[in-house]
């Protein structure tokens, strides 16, 4: 058995992987981030996308380390020689055996008096209004002109109108060169949004430029600048540096693009979208259209027919043709003709009728004769011609009654020819075997 060393017990020996993950834990649990300030150098930015450098001051420097998914955020980007402000974990590089910082946010030095003054300012100015939404202007649709304010020799300018040229070449671009950072830059900024709309028929303005630091981008805070966008006569489009980074005259602006091709692209519409829209418009119409002249077409050919009908020839032609129909009924109902066409008939009735009257004219003299016969035997004068003759009572009566004609009854006593006046006497009794009775003579 190996004696135990009681020294070894209370020193305990460490490997170094150890021994590092020791210290490195407790650098990690004894130091939170902190805020380190000094000169970049020996930087190196290879393509896995991470960044790393040194920091150093006269006395003293660290190594760097801050990956792509933190340096994403700084623009620009350092470079050797810059003085910068970082915000860093202290850690302890195990594989190297050095001392690091690992870096979670960088800026240039002397940002935090900008910022705080940023700060001042932006709350000043909110306080005014300056930055109330009811104040945005909305942007023309298709606009005719569109002014650009920014450095003609930046890659700015040159994203612009590369962007207006593929989107809107109907537009005219009117460039107000402008220096966009240093001392020069607020009032020429300040001049330009106040002459470009005077000098050109501008329907709306891009303030532009590309990214920077917020030193670079300071120009673009200032207050007269700020208060000159609102003022402006016509809407104003900011595309001022890179996506996260902010200007005072964002907020003042009508609209705020990420960068100066999105300005470009919110001021201009989309000249496909447009020539698409118009084709549907363009084949929408054409079917109305088909679909009117087709309608059209029908109510020509209803119109067409309505006249036809009511067209006085065709109405001439229908009065001729009932006027030939009428003709021809008129020719059958003719009295002439119809008077030649029944002359056999009214022969053949003319006899009839004259054989029937001749017929009824025997028929009626046999009957008269006949009747004359008859009245003849009747007739009282025939008898008193043969010798008889008729008493007639004072009342004018004929007496067929002795009865009638009491003794001393005064009477009248007709004759054939004539008649006498005579006066009753007794009565002759009649025979009674006699057949007929007897008269008085």
């Amino acid at each position: 058995m190996t004696p135990t060393d009681p020294a070894s017990q209370a020193n305990p020996t460490y490997q170094v992987s150890e021994l590092a993950e020791v210290l490195r834990g407790l650098l990690e649990d004894s130091l939170p981030s902190v805020w380190v300030e000094g000169e970049v150098s020996n930087l190196s930015r290879p393509a896995s996308g991470h960044w790393y450098f040194t920091l150093k001051d006269a006395q003293a420097q660290l190594r760097c380390a801050m990956f792509k998914n933190r340096n994403f955020y700084v623009r620009p980007p350092p470079l050797n020689g810059d003085q910068v402000r970082v915000r860093a974990k202290v850690d302890f590089y195990t594989g190297r055996g050095d001392l690091q910082l690992i870096c979670e946010a960088l800026e240039p030095a002397g940002v935090g008096e900008l910022l705080a003054a940023f700060e001042r300012l932006k709350k000043k100015l909110a306080a005014e209004g300056l930055f109330d939404e009811h104040l945005k202007r909305p942007l023309p649709a298709m606009p005719r002109h569109i002014g650009v304010i920014t450095s003609a020799t930046g890659a700015a300018l040159q994203d612009i109108k590369a962007t207006l040229a593929r989107r809107w070449p109907l537009a005219t671009v009117w460039l107000a060169p402008v220096a966009v950072q240093g001392n020069e830059a607020p009032p020429a900024i300040l001049k330009a949004l106040q002459a470009l709309p005077a000098l050109a028929p501008v329907d709306v303005l891009i303030l532009a430029r590309g990214g920077g630091s917020l030193e670079n981008l300071w120009a673009f805070n200032d207050e007269a600048v700020v208060r000159a966008i609102r003022a402006c006569p016509v809407p104003v489009v900011t595309g001022i540096g890179h996506e996260v980074d902010f200007s005072l005259a964002d907020f003042a602006a009508d609209l705020r693009a990420p960068t100066p091709t999105g300005a470009a692209e919110r001021v201009s519409p989309d000249i496909e979208e447009w020539r698409e829209t118009l084709r549907q418009a363009n084949y929408g119409l054409q079917g109305e259209m088909a679909d009117t002249l087709r309608q059209r077409r029908q109510q020509l050919l209803q119109h067409m027919t309505r006249l036809q009908t009511l067209h006085p020839g065709r109405r001439l032609q229908q009065r001729a043709q009932q006027l030939d129909e009428l003709a021809e009924r008129l020719l059958h109902a003719n009295p002439l003709r119809r008077t030649t066409l029944q002359k056999p008939r009214l022969a053949q009735l003319g006899e009839r009728l004259r054989q029937s009257q001749l017929r009824r004219h025997e028929r009626t003299g046999a009957l008269l004769t006949r009747f004359a016969s008859q009245l003849a035997a009747y007739n009282p004068s025939a008898v008193l011609e043969r010798g008889y003759a008729i008493a007639f009572t004072v009342d004018g009566l004929a007496a067929r009654d002795a009865a009638q004609l009491p003794p001393g009854s005064a009477f009248t006593l007709q004759l054939a020819r004539g008649a006498v006046q005579a006066t009753a006497q007794f009565p002759i009794p009649s025979p009674s075997n006699t057949k007929k009775s007897g008269s008085l003579k």
